[in-house]
């Protein structure tokens, strides 16, 4: 019996069918660059401090010291949480006290914000953080949206497989990119904090899930050369493309609303792809539906401008693939043998120590050094050159000693930053790139290990 590859080996490696299908395919990725980190702006959180009522009856200085000070980064500046109890304030500048020499503020009562925080916006119009007041108190739900959206990607991750092979990769990778414009477009309407949370739970399912459908239906199209080459520069350069232009809407588009409008609407753009992009004819000729799956083969030819040969399928290859259509996997039959279950959980452990590198480096982009939206655009920047070295890694070298170098790098660096004094920011920038090189490069070498080599 000839595979997939012998029976196509007429229509060439990188004829003008498969370029289309590289870059059709990988521009379907590029929503996913700036969905899935765009809560990096949604819920930035700006500078902050208790409102002190227009109403109160407070004179110029006792409103000017309403706030007290607190140590951070180690500097003395306003509380984000307290302020003075404001009726004692009240009693004091009625009395003709005044801060600090009649006074001593430490001796007060402080207080929560009860009237509500001010925020700066100097970097932000508005976003969900001060839309719905996720500081103090509530500071915990910011982070809560995030985890939550990487809950749906680990729903996503579990279903979209099964999915696919029901019904197919080019309906799931469609379905699922509609899933994402659409529960996207219902957040700009967000009416409450648990809403806008639960619909990026359900953003983050199809924000795997059309990845996954995506990648799996160009390795299966595409030919051997050209697989490592549309894992790499392919897909994870066009993901790359679209982390850039997040920080570059971003920075023209402070309102998160407006933000995540702009961010929505490129997904109907890959609406007309549904009529070029073809089924996978593997997984046709896997349901034994032969006809559609050399229909396919033919049109390729055609757009290749190659004489497809009379039979493409012989009756022996439509015998063997019958016999063996019904033969189906589940995730169990990742824990079925000792050696597969080896290689399952190795893989699960090492996966997860370099998602959250990756994404905790990424997610942290805020918190840097310098400008916000320079640092998420030089992190979206620096994956380029990472993707590269993981191409040409992947051509010269054993995946094993590729991760092995990948984790080496990345943990080292990491633990470096530590050892760097705070006062010399930029090279904990420069440690923090080098890291997120190693887990990138990691990265694709484990997905690429993964889904070429399994």
């Amino acid at each position: 019996m000839r595979d997939y590859d012998e029976v196509t080996a007429f229509l060439g490696e990188w004829g003008r069918f498969q370029r289309l299908v590289f870059f059709l395919l990988s521009a379907s990725i590029i929503p996913n660059g700036f969905n899935g980190l765009s809560i990096v702006f949604l819920a930035g959180t700006p500078e902050h401090r208790c409102v002190v009522p227009s109403g109160a009856n407070l004179s110029a200085e006792w409103l000017n010291a309403s706030i007290p000070l607190e140590l951070r980064g180690g500097q003395a500046v306003p509380s984000r949480c307290r302020r003075y109890r404001l009726a004692a304030l009240t009693n004091l500048s009625a009395l003709g006290l005044r801060p600090g020499s009649d006074v001593e503020l430490e001796s007060l009562e402080q207080e929560p914000c009860r009237d509500g925080w001010e925020y700066s916006r100097d970097v932000y119009r508005s976003t969900i953080v001060t839309e719905w007041n996720l500081v103090c108190d509530n500071d915990w739900k910011g982070p809560l949206s995030t985890s939550l959206f990487f809950v749906g990607v680990l729903l996503g991750s579990f279903i979209s497989g099964q999915l696919s092979d029901k019904f197919g990769r080019k309906k799931v990778l469609f379905a699922t990119l509609a899933m994402q414009t659409v529960f996207s477009f219902i957040q700009v309407f967000s009416t409450s904090w648990e809403m806008f949370s639960v619909l990026f739970l359900l953003v983050g399912m199809g924000q795997i899930s059309n990845y996954v459908a995506a990648f799996v239906l160009g390795t299966e199209i595409l030919g051997k050369s050209i697989r490592v080459l549309f894992c790499t520069l392919g897909v994870c350069i066009f993901y790359a493309f679209g982390y850039m232009l997040l920080p570059l809407f971003a920075y023209f588009i402070r309102d998160w609303r407006m933000l995540l409008l702009a961010l929505t609407l490129p997904g109907l753009l890959f609406i007309p792809l549904w009529w070029v992009i073809p089924e996978s004819p593997r997984w046709l000729m896997s349901q034994g539906r032969f006809q559609e799956a050399e229909d396919i083969i033919r049109k390729a030819a055609k757009t290749n401008g190659i004489t497809a040969p009379d039979v493409i399928l012989h009756p022996s290859d439509l015998q063997d693939l019958d016999s063996q259509k019904q033969q189906t996997y589940t995730i169990l039959d990742l824990v079925r043998t000792r050696n597969i279950l080896t290689i399952t959980i190795m893989s699960v452990i090492i996966w997860m120590i370099i998602s959250v590198g990756y994404f905790g480096l990424s997610l942290d982009t805020p918190n840097l050094h310098g400008d916000v939206y320079v640092n998420c655009f030089l992190s979206a920047v620096i994956e380029v050159p990472a993707y590269i070295i993981s191409w040409l890694l992947l051509r010269n070298l054993p995946r094993r000693y590729s991760m092995a170098a990948a984790l080496f790098l990345g943990g080292c660096v990491l633990l470096f930053i530590q050892l760097v004094p705070s006062r010399m920011e930029s090279y904990s920038c420069t440690f923090y790139s080098a890291g997120d090189v190693g887990e990138i490069w990691d990265h694709i070498c484990l997905f690429n290990s993964l889904c070429l080599h399994g």
